[in-house]
Formats: structure tokens, C-alpha cells, sequence
């Protein structure tokens, strides 16, 4: 399943419920659109708002309308005892495989990080993608520790995040790391900005925020680049360059809800609290992309 296009889709909720609705219309968008792979209770799904029990729900929904497109999801927790527990639950819902970022309040270090994956590795019989977010982890993920990880048992995929450490030499950290993993052990890249030049540049797999609302476009985007149409795949990455200045100045989590609310996907404000949608002229100026570069 580590290959193409993921979708991660949004995750419609408020203080009193989860809008089950909304989030299966969503699912259905994906399966319509016949998506790679589906990735729910990621970042954009909100997983870390969410009781474990809310997740193995939800996950058991998504799989059950997914029509045997593969999914995985988030176990990402504060403790270990709880990423496992997750885990578990995860895989009695049927998850295809398993995304964990090292969650912390308190820093972690080398050693704690790679005792977190070495344990759930171990503890698993899923494919597991380790999950790289510096912006919400507070952790650097060295090269040396990526392919130490990657040798650990049920590891298969690590999902980088563009750009990063520097916008400059990202491409290089790409070719360097595809070229020394296990072949066993894919590549993929979130930051929807980067997508297209990164699976130019090796990467196998697009883990997406637009492909969890606007599936078809970031198929043709991912398609292109991996049969080795870059070019065109730049093109088309281009023509969402309003979409990704958007992503920058609001952040990508708070922009999809307001266009789902947009598109009658899902209702306003359907963020967990303290986040909430956009409003005013920020949504005119979004309705304004999505109906200039033909996303809906």
C-alpha cells in the first residue's frame, strides 16, 4: 500500500459529537475517486483530539466503506502503553497498517525515540510508517536513525516532511536516504507543496492533505510524477500555488475544514476546540482558489 497517492481525509467534528455522516461522505469521496490508500485519524483527521476508543471507532467505519482500498491510521499517543493499546485496537478494526509520529509533552531523546518503534515494531503484525513531524514532535529524526529504525521488524515505509531540514538541500536528503534503505522500506512525502518534485526525486508515495478532499486532482499530481512525467506534474502542482499559500498562512488543517464546510462535505466549525475554521473573507478567498483551479 505504499505507493501512489494516500488521502488523508478530515475528521468533522465538535464538542458534543463526531459527525459520523460527514466523515463517512468523505470516505466515499476517496473510494469514489479509487485513492491509493486512505490514511484516517492522521494530523488532518485529528487523531491526537481523539479518545482511543473514538479512534478504533472511526477506523472500524473507514474500513468498513473503504471497499477493500487499504487503510491506515495514527496510534501516536503520549505513552507507549497507550501507542500499543492503540495498536491493538487498530488491528482488531482491520487497519492495513499503522502511522506513528513520537508524540511527546516533555522532548524525547535518540535513544527514547528508537526504544518507542523498537517496542511497538516488535509488538505489531501490520506494516508500520514512521511518521516524521518536527513542527508538532519537537523531534529531528537524524538520517542514522531512519535507517536504524528501518531495519526494525514490520517497518515499511517513513513518511519525510518536504522541505525540511532546509528548503535548499531537502531533494538530497531524498536521494540519499532512498538510496541507502532497505528496499523493503518506502518512501513518501507529506507537505503537499513538495509532493511533486520529491516523488521525482525518489520518493514512492504522496501522503496527502488535499488527496483526503480533493483526491482526484492529487492522484494526477502523484501519478504523473512516479511514471516519470515530473514536468507535467509540476505543472499541475503549480496551477494550486493560491492552495498552498493558503496552507502557509493558515495552516493546512484549518483550511480543508472550511472548504469541506464550503462544498456541504461537512457543517462550520467543525474543528475541535481550541481550532477553529476560517471565516469571512479568508473563506471567499478560498472559495475563490477552489473554483479558479477547478478543485471541486
Amino acid at each position: 500500500m505504499f505507493t501512489g497517492m494516500s488521502a488523508f481525509p478530515l475528521t468533522p467534528l465538535n464538542e458534543s459529537k463526531i459527525d459520523e455522516h460527514a466523515y463517512l461522505k468523505i470516505i466515499t469521496r476517496l473510494v469514489d475517486a479509487k485513492v491509493d490508500s486512505i490514511c484516517v485519524q492522521g494530523s488532518t483527521g485529528s487523531y491526537a483530539y481523539l479518545t482511543l476508543k473514538e479512534r478504533a471507532h472511526l477506523l472500524r467505519l473507514a474500513v468498513e466503506e473503504a471497499n477493500g482500498i487499504p487503510v491506515m491510521t495514527s496510534i501516536g499517543a503520549l505513552r507507549t502503553r497507550d501507542v500499543l493499546i492503540a495498536a491493538e485496537n487498530a488491528q482488531k478494526m482491520g487497519a492495513s497498517a499503522l502511522l506513528l509520529a513520537p508524540v511527546s509533552y516533555q522532548k524525547l531523546t535518540l535513544d527514547e525515540v528508537f526504544s518507542l518503534y523498537e517496542t511497538v515494531a516488535g509488538e505489531i503484525s501490520v506494516p508500520l510508517c514512521i511518521y516524521e513531524s518536527p513542527g508538532t514532535t519537537h523531534f529531528d529524526f537524524s538520517p542514522s536513525l531512519l535507517l536504524d529504525l528501518a531495519r526494525l521488524p514490520n517497518v515499511a515505509s517513513i513518511k519525510l516532511l518536504g522541505g525540511y531540514p532546509e528548503s535548499e538541500n531537502y531533494l538530497n536528503r531524498i536521494t540519499n536516504l532512498k538510496n541507502a534503505l532497505p528496499t523493503h522500506v518506502s518512501l513518501g512525502i507529506s507537505g503537499d507543496v513538495f509532493a511533486a518534485p520529491s516523488l521525482s526525486a525518489g520518493c514512492q508515495i504522496w501522503y496527502s492533505v488535499i488527496g483526503g478532499l480533493f483526491p482526484r486532482v492529487a492522484m494526477k499530481i502523484a501519478h504523473l510524477a512516479i511514471t516519470g512525467k515530473g514536468d507535467e506534474a509540476a505543472q499541475q502542482s503549480a496551477k494550486l500555488a493560491p492552495l498552498w499559500a493558503l496552507f502557509r498562512q493558515y495552516g493546512s488543517l484549518r483550511v480543508v475544514a472550511s472548504a469541506a464546510a464550503m462544498l456541504g462535505l461537512a457543517e462550520n466549525g467543525c474543528l475541535p476546540l481550541p481550532l477553529k475554521t476560517l471565516h469571512g473573507d479568508v473563506c471567499k478567498e478560498i472559495s475563490d482558489v477552489i473554483e479558479s483551479v477547478q478543485l471541486s
